[in-house]
């Protein structure tokens, strides 16, 4: 990790392909978050770099800018290789886009037969007026992490449900 980045991985008794099923929904991003913040969201599950989907939004979950109250962000994919990793940008009401970036990684774990998830969030090539502002990071490591136990909870029960 570093002053731009943070990580948070977990095992999860699940193949990737179901964790990734999960990630490319719009509505997983809602079913495994822990921040309060993802009320809900629109759009097709994605399927390749690019594609994007509506999320609708609530800060004051976070308490940090009530005043922001509820609003949309548009996640459009950046990085997208099935069952491996998946990575996106989020534009909302601020311009210019921050260029934060949100992802996972997933890697076989061969010794349990499950998956090796990476949460990650980086804020390393935001622009020098984000950079000053002092609102990064948004999100926690602890952050990170309770959304990877969410995931593996949500997983486990048999989402996405076919």
């Amino acid at each position: 990790m570093t002053d731009t980045r943070l990580e948070a991985e977990r095992l999860v008794a699940a193949p990737a392909a179901d964790i990734f099923a999960l990630l490319c929904d719009p509505q997983g991003h809602v079913a495994i978050d822990s921040s309060g913040m993802l009320q809900d969201a629109e759009g097709d599950p994605v399927r390749a770099a690019g594609d994007s989907f509506v999320v609708h939004m609530d800060r004051e979950a976070l308490n940090d800018y009530p005043e922001m109250g509820r609003y949309d962000v548009t996640v459009t994919i950046r990085d997208f290789e099935p069952d491996r990793l998946i990575s996106w940008t989020v534009l909302g009401r601020i311009r210019p886009q921050i260029g934060h970036v949100y992802g996972y990684r997933l890697e076989p774990d061969e010794e349990s037969g499950g998956t090796r998830v990476t949460s990650f969030y980086d804020w390393s090539t935001i622009a020098p007026e984000w950079r000053n502002s002092g609102i990064f990071p948004v999100l926690t490591e602890n952050a990170l992490r309770g959304t990877l136990g969410i995931l593996d909870r949500t997983v486990r029960r048999g989402y996405p449900q076919g």
